[in-house]
């Protein structure tokens, strides 16, 4: 018999089928794969594709088009879950890019509609005009989506106020796996059986009957604690009060049974006010045993902290001051206990209530208690971030989520943490502890290398020992994080084979040919099987010769490796708040385009995963283009994946193999060539003057002619002579180039400061042969040995200056912040370590002289207000702390710093015409608007020179820097001592 030749519609692939009817983004090539293929668990599965749809209608042709070429899909939000529920061999739907949006506030009933890929914070930052918001606040909140809080049955660090997500859901718009359209959500049982013949009829009445005979075995599976997320909310069909309600059987699903397209939420009033008492414990038991007590208080949350966070806590920078100023000696454990009653005295008059209590159970005097709410916030924070901080161990043994969520009965929380603990020392580990001591649910990590096969075995039995104690005492192995890959399994084990069949009988009701997400709660494949791990048998890095140093990296997977695994895909750089991680992912939302996602592709290609010499391709090249050296990963990702370090080493790999262009051989060699070029600076001006120029040099050079060139000073700053009083107290002036030949009234302004408090400035030495330069712009195209020799160059010139102990001050947050930061990794060694300790920003510098010496400084004005733009190195290193110090030493002047991210310049970034556009977006993201809403006769500051020329282009304003204004100051004025 002849075989018929296939129809042209059958050769078409799922994605050429799809793109017919479908408005949003496919994503098929394998660098985007490779980014969808990992969450914040430990598993990695590459997805077949991933579509990112636009609208209902697009979620409408993804089903019925999977449904006829029987692809897999699988639902995804902020890409946080750890379990591994948003990883899977099938396509993944990203909900998060396009359907975020807010379809109906009634603040009236405190009820919202939403789509399901808003992300909580952006939500609750909607509705805060109404005085309401959604209170199930999981860690996660700047990056969690509704539609993924929906699928985990997330819950919170309030719940014990609030409830879970459960609660808090009304109702839910789905589709089912046959492209069926339904609302699941409260019935009352005259219309839970309809009278119809219709797919979500029959369903209804399927699941009616489910319940009614299942209804006894229903009532005795699962544990009686509040924390019980695992398998499928069974009793949501059995419940006979007339508060029946079939979104719960959805809620915690995990995208397992329906899409969900829309969300409808219950509001509730925000806190008014509140009251933070931070118990400290000379043990963790002890700390376990208070909670059944302080609960009795009424707080809204009793959250644990143990000694292993506030120990990696100090060690980072964005947490350590908050450390320091709240935790009192070196307590084992800390109780974080929160009051939010709308009558503030009633929070104060608890807060005492514990501190009695406290003193009653034998740990008198022991709370902290924070009543302002910057400080409480702050140190939510280092709560919030406890998984990253966790994560922040720069060893191959991480702390691993496989048992983290197990809830147990208050009154046995004590003994249980204690048995675990010896389960751990058993297997030579050790566990970290944190999270919600208020519901028995504590988030415990063993410390392990899953890249190793013996500490994959004893996952495995540390996971069985966990569980038989969790069901000993009728606790939940499931409280919070979902199921996913890690503990699907074990439903059989915890809630025996019956709930596993009814489980199955719902999945298959739902969905009975398996296209949602499968592998998850029902038929799962063994949580240990190494293959579906992120670093599974055979997992290798290619040999890399690196130009920078990554030793603090230890472990077999040190160096650059190492820095690289630090990402755990926990997603705090898909923030969206007014810090400055992750700009461009800001303006795109793409994964692609995320500190995550950079992380995630570097470790992919040198792993070998996305195909031969991809480290150095074209497709790697793009992934890394967006990404500014705004360092803002360096301090707010509380891991510290280091991005724009990793930047360097890839430019330096990629220039290796493919060479550098003209446009940035012109870059790199500006300090170089800008002695010469400050001659021609008259014609190189006409650049933006005479017609025609911008076009060539964007044509020619690659430079915008959208945006007009820095200007070339007439009288560049050359001058090398010591100025100020001979007997004055030393300080040498770095001057940079970009001060030096298009701003030097910046550096003279920094002189007479620096004179007029009593220093003698020195200079370094000045020949336009031998420029004296920190090295940033061959970096950034990455011409690392280049950089080195001018570091190397640049230390010896100061080492005289070091030597006799004089500080250097810098003008230009890049270039002082390379010295501190980059030479570090470009030469080791006691130099630079000196040179490190002795580099100080100029407004730093003054404020140390006004506080030394008690001086005062004044306008001659009336009170003035003035606005302060930080470079996003300053923020970085937390370096804008001293320009806010030292306006509090001037009479007459109050400053604020403006909440914005990245300005978007980032050097040649923003002048380069293929980033040009991205640039501009990035400063309107908040920059730019914060800046035109300010009074037009306001100062504006801002030390960066690429930040005054982004300001200056996007408002027409001209900021000042630091020592412009201080000069201004001083001349108005005479220095008075206190």
């Amino acid at each position: 018999m002849t075989q018929q030749p296939s129809s042209p519609e059958r050769e078409l692939s799922f994605f050429d089928r799809l793109r017919r009817n479908f408005s949003g983004e496919i994503l098929t090539d394998i660098f985007s794969r490779g980014r969808y293929s990992t969450d914040a668990s430990h598993y990695q599965i590459i997805p077949q594709g991933i579509v990112l749809p636009k609208s209902a209608e697009d979620l409408q042709a993804v089903v019925a088009t999977a449904r006829e070429e029987g692809v897999p899909l699988l639902p995804r939000g902020g890409g946080t879950s750890q379990s591994g529920q948003t990883v899977g061999d099938a396509v993944v739907i990203d909900f998060s890019k396009y359907m975020r949006n807010t379809i109906e506030v009634d603040a009236e009933n405190r009820r919202c509609v939403t789509e399901p890929g808003i992300v909580l914070d952006d939500l609750n930052r909607q509705l805060a005009p109404t005085g309401l918001w959604f209170p199930v606040d999981v860690s996660t909140s700047s990056r969690a989506t509704i539609g993924g809080m929906v699928g985990n049955n997330s819950c919170g660090t309030r719940s014990l106020r609030y409830g879970i997500m459960k609660d808090n859901v009304t109702s839910l718009q789905g589709i089912l796996a046959d492209g069926t359209e339904a609302t699941f959500g409260p019935v009352a049982r005259d219309v839970f059986l309809p009278n119809t013949s219709s797919r979500i009829g029959d369903l209804k009445k399927v699941l009616t009957e489910i319940g009614e005979s299942n209804s006894d075995t229903i009532s005795t599976m699962f544990p009686e604690v509040s924390r019980r997320v695992g398998g499928y909310n069974l009793d949501a069909l059995t419940r006979s009060d007339g508060h029946r309600n079939l979104a719960e059987l959805l809620i915690g699903s995990e995208g397992t049974l329906a899409l969900t397209r829309e969300v409808e939420l219950k509001l509730a009033p925000r806190p008014r006010n509140k009251a933070l008492g931070i118990c400290h414990f000379p043990t963790f038991r002890s700390a376990m045993e208070a909670a059944q007590h302080i609960v009795k208080l009424g707080p809204v949350a009793v959250e644990t902290v143990d000694l292993t966070l506030i120990n990696l806590a100090r060690s980072i920078p964005m947490f350590r001051s908050v450390i320091e100023r709240f935790v009192r000696g070196e307590p084992e454990a800390l109780l974080l206990t929160e009051f939010a009653e709308d009558d503030h005295a009633e929070n104060l008059q608890r807060l005492e209530l514990l501190d009695e209590l406290m003193g009653d159970i034998g740990h008198p005097k022991s709370v902290v208690k924070v009543q302002d709410s910057d400080s409480q916030a702050e140190f939510w924070e280092v709560r919030k971030s406890g998984l990253n901080i966790m994560m922040s161990m720069k060893t191959e043994g991480k702390p691993v989520s496989f048992i983290e969520d197990c809830a147990v009965p208050l009154e046995n929380l004590a003994d249980y943490t204690e048995q675990l603990t010896a389960v751990f020392e058993k297997y030579g580990t050790r566990g970290t502890w944190y999270a919600h001591a208020s519901v028995g649910c504590l988030h415990v990590r063993p410390i392990l290398n899953l890249k190793r096969g013996e500490d994959t075995r004893i996952m495995r039995q540390i996971a069985e020992e966990a569980f038989e104690f969790v069901s000993l005492y009728k606790g939940s192995h499931s409280g919070e994080h979902g199921d996913g890959l890690v503990r699907s399994e074990f439903h059989e084990k915890m809630y025996g084979r019956q709930a596993v069949r009814l489980f199955e009988e719902v999945k298959a009701e739902f969905d009975p040919t398996g296209l949602l997400n499968p592998g998850k709660i029902v038929k799962p494949e063994p949580m240990d099987k190494r293959e579906l791990f992120r670093y599974p048998p055979g997992y290798e890095f290619e040999d890399l010769d690196t130009v920078l140093d990554w030793s603090e990296y230890s472990g077999a997977a040190g160096g650059f490796q190492g820095a690289i695994e630090m990402c755990n895909n926990n997603g705090a750089c898909r923030k969206f708040d007014h810090n400055v991680m992750c700009p461009s992912y800001r303006i795109t939302r793409d994964e692609k385009h995320v500190t995550r996602g950079r992380a995630n592709t570097l470790r992919l290609a040198l792993s070998g995963q996305l195909g031969p010499a991809a480290f150095v391709s074209e497709d790697m090249r793009e992934t890394m283009e967006l990404c500014v050296s705004c360092k803002g990963c360096k301090r707010e990702c509380p891991t510290g994946v280091d991005m724009a370090k990793m930047k360097i080493e890839f430019l330096h790999a990629w220039a290796q193999k493919h060479g550098i262009t003209l446009h940035q051989k012109i870059i790199a060699n500006l300090p170089n060539f800008a002695p010469w070029l400050s001659k021609l600076g008259f014609f190189l001006n006409l650049r933006d003057k005479l017609p025609g120029l911008k076009t060539l040099s964007e044509k020619l050079l690659h430079f915008s002619a959208r945006r007009k060139l820095p200007a070339w000073s007439r009288r560049p700053y050359l001058n090398t002579q010591s100025m100020g009083p001979e007997d004055g107290p030393e300080v040498l002036l770095f001057v940079d180039t970009f001060n030096r030949y298009f701003d030097p009234g910046i550096v003279e302004s920094a002189v007479y400061c620096l004179t007029q408090l009593g220093r003698r400035v020195h200079f370094l030495p000045y020949h336009p042969r031998r420029v004296l330069c920190c090295g940033r712009t061959h970096l950034s195209v990455g011409q690392v040995e280049a950089a080195r020799k001018q570091a190397r160059d640049l230390v010896a010139a100061l080492k005289p200056f070091l030597d006799r102990g004089v500080p250097v001050v810098g003008l230009e947050p890049s270039c002082l912040f390379t010295l501190k930061d980059e030479f570090l990794s470009l030469l080791k060694g006691q130099e630079t370590d000196r040179l490190v300790e002795n580099i100080f920003m100029f407004e730093d510098i003054v404020l140390q002289i006004l506080e030394d010496e008690n001086i005062r400084l004044a306008t001659k004005d009336p009170v003035t207000e003035i606005r302060i733009h930080g470079h996003c190195h300053q923020k970085a290193f937390a370096a804008m702390s001293g320009v806010q110090k030292l306006f509090l030493h001037i009479d007459g002047v109050n400053s604020q710093i403006i909440s914005t991210s990245c300005c978007g310049m980032a050097g040649d970034f923003g002048y380069h015409a293929d980033t040009y556009e991205s640039s501009v977006e990035m400063a309107e993201l908040s920059l730019l608007p914060a800046v035109r809403e300010m009074d037009e006769n306001m100062p504006l500051l801002a030390d960066g020179f690429s930040c005054r020329h982004q300001i200056e282009h996007g408002t027409g304003r001209i900021p000042l820097h630091v020592a412009q204004y201080l000069e201004n100051i001083m001349r108005q004025a005479p220095l008075r001592q206190d």
